[in-house]
C-alpha cells in the first residue's frame, strides 16, 4: 500500500510538471512568436503529386546548382534514399557551392553524428533546429519546424509535403503511392522564400549568416499571384478561419490528419449552416497510431451537417490544401490539425490565380475518383476497439 501511494503520488507530481511546462513554454512561445507574411508577389508556379516525379526534377536541380543550395526538413531519413539526398549535397559542396542544410531535430532523429560528420568533412554547413532544451523540456520536444523550402542559386524554391525519405518515393509496401502536393516556384517570390530559410537558420544554427545580395538576385515577375505565410505559436488557426468565414460556395480540404481546433471546427460548421458546400479528402490508410480516431468525432458531425467525406485509397494521402470557393488556394506544410495550429512552425502560399486553381481542382477531382465516400453508418457500426481507440485519442489529440 506504501508503494502505490508513493507511486500515485509520483504520478501527480509528473503531471503537474508537464502542465506547468507546457504552459509556461507555450506562453513564453507566444511572446516571442512573430506574424510575417508577404503582400501579393508574382511569379511562376508548377505542382508536383508524386514523389518520383518531384523528387526527379528536384535531384536535378541540386546537381546543376552553381552558387549555393539552402536547405530546410522536417524529416530526412537515413535510409538508401537519404543518403543519395547526402551524396548529392556532397557532391556539390566538394566543387565549392555553398550548400547548407537545417534539418528538425527530432524529426530526423535517425540521423546520426557520423553522417553529420561526412556531410560536414565535405563542406556541408549542417545545423539541427528545435532542439529539446531546458527549462520547457516538454512543450520544446513538442514544437518542431515542419516546413521544408528549398531554394537554389536563389532562383528557384520548392516547398510542400514531402520530405526526404524511401516512402516519398513508394518504397514502403504500406503506404505506396504517396500522394502529396509539392510546389516549384520561380520569380520574384523565392528571395522571401530565401529570408524565411535564414531567419530560422539564424535562430538555430551557432554559424550566423549575412544577408549578402548575392542570395537576393534580381527576378522577374511571373504571371501567377500568390503570397507566403509562414506560422507558428497559434497564427495558422487565425488565418484558416478568416478563409473559412470568406466562404460563400465551397470549401474543399485535402489533409492526411483532421483534428481542428474547437474554433476551426465550429466556423466549418457554421459555414454549412450558411448554405457553403464542404468536401473534405483524408487517408483511408493511417500512418499513425490513433490519428484516425481522433477525427471521427469530427467527422461524424460534418456527415450530419451535410459535409462530404472521401477517404483516399489509392495509397497514402498527405497532401495538405484549403480551396475556398476555388477562388483562393492554398498549399503548403501545414496539416489541418492542432499540431500544425498550434505548435510547429509552417509555411503556406495561398495562390489567387484563376487557371492555376483550375490545375489544383483537376489534382483533386483525380483524387477524389480514387476515394471512397465515407458514410454515417460506417462511422457509427458498433466497434469496441475503435470507441476505446477514440477514448485515448480524445485525451492526446492535441499532440497527434
Amino acid at each position: 500500500m506504501k508503494w502505490v501511494l508513493i507511486l500515485c503520488g509520483l504520478l501527480i507530481l509528473i503531471i503537474i510538471w508537464l502542465v506547468l511546462d507546457f504552459r509556461l513554454g507555450r506562453r513564453k512561445h507566444l511572446l516571442k512568436a512573430n506574424k510575417v507574411e508577404t503582400a501579393i508577389l508574382h511569379g511562376e508556379l508548377e505542382i508536383y503529386t508524386h514523389g518520383k516525379e518531384f523528387f526527379r526534377s528536384y535531384f536535378t536541380e541540386l546537381q546543376h546548382a552553381e552558387k549555393h543550395i539552402h536547405i530546410l526538413y522536417y524529416i530526412v531519413k537515413n535510409d538508401s534514399f537519404g543518403q543519395e539526398f547526402f551524396t548529392i549535397l556532397k557532391e556539390r559542396a566538394r566543387v565549392g557551392v555553398e550548400v547548407r542544410l537545417l534539418i528538425d531535430r527530432l524529426g530526423s532523429l535517425t540521423i546520426k553524428k557520423k553522417e553529420v560528420s561526412e556531410l560536414k568533412d565535405a563542406g556541408v554547413h549542417v545545423a539541427f533546429c528545435n532542439r529539446v532544451r531546458p527549462p520547457f523540456l516538454f512543450y520544446s520536444a513538442q514544437v518542431r519546424n515542419h516546413r521544408k523550402i528549398s531554394i537554389i542559386d536563389g532562383k528557384i524554391g520548392f516547398m510542400g509535403g514531402f520530405n526526404i525519405g524511401k516512402e516519398y518515393i513508394d518504397k514502403d509496401p504500406k503506404l505506396s503511392p504517396w500522394r502529396d502536393y509539392q510546389l516549384q516556384i520561380t520569380g520574384e517570390s523565392v528571395n522571401f522564400l530565401q529570408s524565411e530559410f535564414f531567419i530560422d537558420w539564424n535562430e538555430c544554427a551557432l554559424e550566423k549568416v549575412d544577408y549578402r545580395p548575392e542570395y537576393f538576385p534580381k527576378l522577374p515577375k511571373g504571371r501567377i499571384r500568390h503570397r507566403f505565410i509562414p506560422t507558428e505559436a497559434g497564427a495558422l488557426e487565425e488565418n484558416f478561419i478568416q478563409l473559412i468565414r470568406k466562404s460563400t460556395k465551397s470549401i474543399i480540404i485535402g489533409t492526411p490528419y483532421f483534428i481542428p481546433s474547437a474554433a476551426i471546427f465550429a466556423e466549418l460548421l457554421k459555414a454549412l449552416q450558411r448554405g457553403v458546400h464542404l468536401t473534405l479528402i483524408v487517408p483511408y490508410t493511417a500512418d499513425h497510431a490513433l490519428v484516425q480516431e481522433a477525427s471521427y468525432r469530427y467527422l461524424r458531425r460534418l456527415l450530419k451537417a451535410g459535409a462530404l467525406i472521401y477517404q483516399y485509397k489509392n495509397g497514402f494521402y498527405h497532401a495538405k490544401t484549403l480551396l475556398i470557393d476555388e477562388k483562393i488556394c492554398d498549399i503548403g506544410t501545414a496539416n489541418f490539425d492542432r499540431r500544425s495550429f498550434f505548435l510547429n512552425k509552417e509555411i503556406n502560399c495561398y495562390i489567387y490565380d484563376r487557371s492555376f486553381i483550375e490545375k489544383v481542382m483537376k489534382v483533386i477531382e483525380e483524387d477524389i475518383l480514387d476515394s471512397k465516400r465515407m458514410t454515417l453508418t460506417q462511422l457509427n457500426k458498433p466497434n469496441l476497439l475503435r470507441t476505446v481507440k477514440e477514448t485515448a485519442a480524445r485525451a492526446v489529440c492535441h499532440f497527434l
